[in-house]
């Protein structure tokens, strides 16, 4: 090579090396040579470059990136990674992913990031020890859970969801796929136990203008990432279906995201074998609840008032024990002459326990004392006395209280089988909607309240014997209602 040449050469090393440092794309071009690369790519970059400015200029950006899997969504965020610490290498980042694996995988990618000769001549003020080095304090740590930045402030550290990262703190939180797949994501358990750790251990850990980072694929409507982008409505999110169902700026309607690496057939065979739910959740990023199989709501018969000769009604209250999410509903169900039952009303509320009480006892009011109460009594003393002062402050109504028995499917059973032979009727009304939809999806559904509500004054129209009592002032009622009175004035 001549000296003009090499020169040359040079010339066009510097000028590359200068866009990589000011651009993620020109970055991820620039280590990655041989990529694939489409729109998609370039879209996501322009998405984490801005996301990157924002965090600079202290808006504390939240941003959601919605993929289909095997679609590089983890490799990009690899990069981004490197190429942020690369701009400040005093930034402290934590990464968590569902398996203890993958966050493995997301540090030794980086550290072989790090160790290239491309990296250093980008960015040489961001270095790693050149040593595996676990416990000696003296030196700044590289190892499968931790890499520092020589003479720097920063850190990656990955860990998983649910994992411990107490005492430490970051700038940029990375969540790369919190769910391991449709198993957990059916779980309710497991879904409450990712949010109770994404928002009392992962988000107690941010600084004050700390960025946030997701990029995954959806697997259900009520996932850590739906809940979050429920709660905070600042969240950003961009979301891309495997295969597009409009036409969008950079491809038509039918067209696939990143046909260089999945092409349309690819994409076609895996729905044509997958339950039609999942595939909409998986790989378009639009998850939605797949319909129970235990009623038909389109049985039930609409009318527009509730016909003569009831012979019983029953409001049946489901309480909720949170105001975050969870909804108390009371429903009024009659029995008619002829065996078939009538929905009359239904009352739905997200309230604090004081306003939460004074709606069933205006409801109460508002029945009539025709109107039997049904409560549920959570289990032990506490639960007694919540029961007791709401009889209490029913004096003069037939009220009964009991603990539930067996699960939500189970009480539902023989309401459902009333439904589905078209034994129930609705008055037509504001809220038929949601409770039909509610039904459809049981127990699938986000909420089952309605359903719980109904099961209830079910259960109790057809029990042999009323069982209700009056809301009474007998001295025991009267002692448990100025203890519950006081315990809500403490409180």
């Amino acid at each position: 090579m001549s000296m003009l040449e090499r020169s040359n050469a040079d010339l066009l090393e510097a000028l590359a090396l200068d866009r990589a440092r000011g651009s993620f794309w020109a970055y991820r071009q620039y280590m990655r040579p041989g990529m694939l690369k489409g729109w998609w790519q370039r879209e996501i970059a322009r998405n984490l470059q801005q996301f990157f400015t924002d965090f600079q200029t202290g808006k504390r950006p939240k941003l959601v990136i919605q993929s289909p899997p095997q679609h590089g969504k983890s490799e990009q965020v690899i990069d981004f990674i490197a190429w942020l610490v690369g701009q400040s290498p005093d930034l402290r980042v934590i990464y968590t992913s569902f398996s203890e694996r993958l966050g493995i995988r997301a540090n030794l990618r980086l550290q072989r990031i790090f160790d290239s000769e491309k990296y250093r001549r980008t960015f040489p003020q961001t270095l790693i020890n050149t040593q595996n080095v676990v416990t000696i304090s003296s030196q700044t740590l590289r190892n499968r859970e931790i890499i520092e930045f020589s003479g720097r402030e920063g850190y990656f550290r990955n860990t998983t969801v649910r994992g411990s990262i107490t005492g430490e703190s970051l700038d940029i939180g990375v969540i790369d796929d919190p769910i391991k797949g449709r198993e957990e994501a059916s779980s309710e358990t497991i879904r409450d136990k990712t949010w109770d750790w994404l928002t009392d251990d992962f988000f107690s850990r941010f600084s004050e203008n700390a960025g946030l980072l997701a990029i995954l694929t959806r697997w259900h409507i009520d996932d850590p990432i739906g809940r979050l982008i429920e709660h905070m409505p600042d969240v950003k999110v961009v979301s891309y279906p495997a295969i597009a169902e409009k036409d969008e700026p950079y491809r038509k309607k039918g067209e696939p995201l990143f046909p260089e690496l999945k092409s349309l057939d690819f994409l076609l065979e895996r729905k044509a074998v997958m339950y039609p739910p999942y595939w909409e959740a998986l790989y378009q990023q639009n998850p939605v609840v797949a319909e129970g199989e235990l009623f038909k709501p389109e049985k039930v018969e609409v009318i527009e008032a509730v016909p003569a000769g009831v012979t019983k009604w029953v409001r049946g209250w489901d309480l909720a024990s949170t105001t975050d999410g969870d909804y108390t509903a009371g429903a009024k169900l009659g029995k008619l002459p002829d065996g078939r039952y009538v929905i009359a009303d239904m009352v739905r509320l997200q309230r604090g326990p004081d306003e939460r009480d004074a709606a069933i006892t205006n409801t109460a009011a508002r029945d009539g004392r025709l109107v039997n109460v049904s409560l549920p009594q959570d289990p032990g003393q506490a639960g007694k006395t919540q029961v007791l002062y709401l009889t209490r402050a029913l004096s003069g109504y037939r009220v009964k209280s009991s603990p539930e028995s067996g699960d939500k499917v189970t009480r539902a059973e023989p309401f459902a089988a009333q439904v589905n032979v078209g034994n129930v009727l609705m008055v037509k009304a504001s809220w038929n909607d949601k409770m039909l939809d509610e039904m459809r999806m049981f127990p699938n559904g986000k909420h089952d309240d309605q359903v719980d509500a109904l099961s209830r004054a079910f259960g109790e129209l057809i029990t042999k014997g009323s069982g209700f009592l009056f809301g009474g002032d007998d001295s025991q009622h009267a002692a448990l209602y100025n203890h519950w009175n006081g315990l809500r004035l403490v409180r």
